[in-house]
């Protein structure tokens, strides 16, 4: 016989203003199998926990139902507490009275009522629920860090310094990201390199970070705590394991005109070539594409080790009596890390300006963006540091910097904010000033956001002291005249047009999701928004958590982020994983499906909707071997508990445990 206790939740206001509480819980009385029955104010409380441990002992409680807030936010507590009075924790279901009732009625009476129904389909459920156990898994403990800016150098350091292997994983030729290519960061004006290179140099030289440079995630098996990963290291045509770095074969290379991704196409380097002077590791790579050597193997047919054309670099390496240039490694190579956790930190990019034709960007040279003027800023750029025109190299002295170039614009680019323009806008005309001091720097805004930790005074300092022109309103367009850009716009708070002779122009573009990101997701199984940046599993509770238990983020590939907000969270997944590693199993939720393998038809229905890959095909055989049959399987450590396999299969032959027909069928029954 079913002994239910029920606990009404007035959620301070949220529930009580609404629903009466004490009719509920009076309701509840009368239904059969209801022992007890209560309201308090705040049943997440301690004294509120306190009723429950009391009432399941006092009244030996066979089902627990919490009538409250959504189960998202207070489920693990309600069942800890149930678990602590001795009665199993999946006996405790929870009555959704806020979100699914007081929150979206007015009506006091209706949604007493309503609420009342929903007390009344747990009781009936909860009167059906069998004691479940928790799921353990082994744990591999070694972490994965896929990318290698701040967010994956941050991470990593922290893992490794917390007694853990970690694997990190960097697509171009050295770590650092974008931060490499600042000049100085806000609001404190540090060297972006000097606070930077010692953390690179760490993770290179740490005895517990496997760094994989110039490679790429290729894919991902396996569930929380038992990963696999396929890695692709591309070909550098260098054996980094006798490479000093010397620089002997950058110096000898004759392709000296490719533009340079790292200086934003603003200078150019080698053929064969380390991304900066700071890059770690200091090994060079080879661009295959613009090799001399590779293209004239290319195009005979043949292999670059056996054509005779250049090889400068070879011929200049000092290394003896075996080269560290070495054109046999030639092909991409594969490696395969088992891991118990990922964390994914692969940044930003920004968005292409080609689109804003009234701005002259592509067209005109000296129209630049943000990261371009970071380059040239800075002492290792193109320029060395000096502030100079891409086209002439002549020192400007009007610069304009527009903001919201491509963000917070629905109809050509971007409807969200891209958070830090504001501030490194601000910096930028610092910079200049700082430099050019009979310059003059304007700036086109919409609004000034400028939100953290001396931020305000930051962007105040940009207008008082080094005397930045603000202009409130849009850039209609940019063109050239002579050696000038003209830049018209509009002044909204005077409401006068705004001509400008710029010598210079600095657009304030979007930040937008790397454009891979939507393949590494789907690889990963986690999910992404409208706008490829990767979704958390809650906003607030779980910020660098993914709804793929294992998988964590951190760093703009979730949101545009400054440094200090990418650091904090790179640290908080860093911290998640710790947690993960702590003990050599995992407890899983055991709410997972179950395959009756009697009567699978083997349709596959289930492998085809599982958006975790937790169904699998499963062959049986005989005692000689014969194959029998196929059936479907559930992974237990993969399995999220979301029900599709169960909804889609066509026999019922497959039941999630917590919802099975006969507890569903009972709750609409009580309705």
């Amino acid at each position: 016989m079913a002994r239910v206790g029920v606990f009404i939740c007035h959620c301070g206001e949220n529930i009580g203003r609404t629903v009466d509480c004490a009719a509920v819980a009076e309701a509840a009385r009368k239904i059969r199998g209801v022992v007890h029955a209560v309201d308090y104010k705040y049943m997440c409380s301690s004294p509120g926990q306190n009723m429950i441990r009391d009432a399941i002992r006092q009244h030996k409680l066979t089902g627990v139902v919490v009538a409250a807030c959504s189960p998202r936010m207070h489920e693990p507590t309600f069942r800890r507490a149930t678990a602590e009075a001795g009665l199993n924790p999946f006996l405790c279901e929870m009555a959704n009275i806020r979100e699914h009732c007081s929150w979206v009625h007015e009506d006091r009476a209706a949604a007493t009522r309503k609420a009342i129904d929903l007390v009344g389909v747990m009781v009936e459920k909860v009167k059906r629920n069998q004691p479940l156990l928790p799921i353990r898994v082994p744990v591999t403990r070694r972490a994965l860090v896929i990318g290698g800016g701040i967010a994956g150098i941050q991470a990593a350091l922290d893992i490794a310094n917390g007694g853990h292997e970690v694997i990190l994983v960097e697509r171009d030729a050295s770590i650092g990201g974008h931060m490499a290519q600042l000049s100085e960061t806000f609001p404190t004006l540090d060297c972006s390199q000097c606070i930077l290179t010692p953390r690179m140099v760490e993770v290179a030289q740490h005895p517990r970070i496997k760094l994989y440079v110039y490679s790429e995630v290729e894919a991902v098996s396996g569930f929380i705590g038992n990963f696999e990963v396929k890695i692709r290291r591309k070909a550098t045509s260098v054996d980094s394991s006798i490479c000093t770095g010397c620089g002997a074969c950058q110096a000898a290379c004759p392709m000296a005109k490719i533009p340079s991704e790292f200086n934003r196409n603003l200078g150019p380097r080698k053929a064969i070539y380390s991304p900066f002077p700071q890059a770690v590791p200091n090994k060079p790579v080879v661009d295959q594409e613009n090799c001399l050597r590779y293209k004239t193997a290319k195009k005979k047919g043949t292999k670059a080790a056996e054509t005779k054309v250049c090889g400068k670099c070879l011929e200049a390496c000092p290394i003896a009596p075996k080269k560290a240039v070495d054109f046999s490694l030639c092909e991409d190579t594969f490696v395969t890390e088992k891991v118990g956790a990922i964390v994914v930190c692969t940044g930003f990019d920004l968005l292409p300006m080609n689109q804003f034709g009234e701005y002259g960007y592509g067209k005109y040279p000296d129209v630049i963006d943000g990261l371009q003027f970071e380059r040239l800023a800075s002492a290792s750029g193109p320029t060395q540091g000096a502030m100079k025109r891409p086209s002439d190299g002549k020192e400007p002295k009007e610069i304009v910097f527009i903001q919201c170039a491509g963000s917070r614009d629905n109809a050509k680019g971007i409807p969200y904010c891209s958070k830090i323009c504001c501030m490194y806008t601000a910096k930028h005309t610092m910079l200049y000033k700082h430099k050019v001091h009979d310059g003059r720097a304007t700036v086109f805004y919409m609004d000034v956001r400028a939100a953290g930790k001396n931020y305000d005074e930051f962007w105040r300092r940009a207008v008082e002291v080094d005397e930045a022109n603000y202009i409130r309103g849009r850039v209609s367009k940019v063109y050239q005249r002579g050696d000038k850009l003209i830049v018209k716009g509009v002044d909204t708070l005077s409401g006068e047009l705004v001509e400008i002779n710029a010598d210079l122009v600095v657009l304030a573009t979007a930040m937008v999701a790397q454009p891979k990101t939507e393949h590494l997701a789907q690889r990963l199984s986690i999910g992404y928004d409208a706008h490829k940046f990767l979704s958390e599993a809650h906003p607030k509770l779980r910020p660098v958590e993914t709804n793929t238990a294992g998988v964590f983020l951190a760093g703009a590939c979730q949101a545009p982020k400054d440094i200090p907000d990418t650091v904090a969270q790179a640290s908080g997944a860093a911290s998640k994983i710790q947690g993960l590693f702590s003990s050599q199993e995992l407890e899983r939720d055991p709410t997972i499906a179950h395959v009756n393998e009697t009567t699978c038809a083997a349709c596959w229905y289930c492998v085809d909707v599982c958006p975790y890959q937790a169904t699998q095909k499963k062959e049986i055989k005989d005692r000689q071997g014969k194959l029998v049959k196929m059936v479907a399987t559930v992974n237990e450590g993969v399995c999220q508990g979301c029900g599709l396999c169960a909804a889609t299969c066509r026999s019922k032959s497959i039941e999630l445990d917590g919802f099975k027909d006969e507890q569903i069928c009972a709750e609409i029954m009580a309705l």
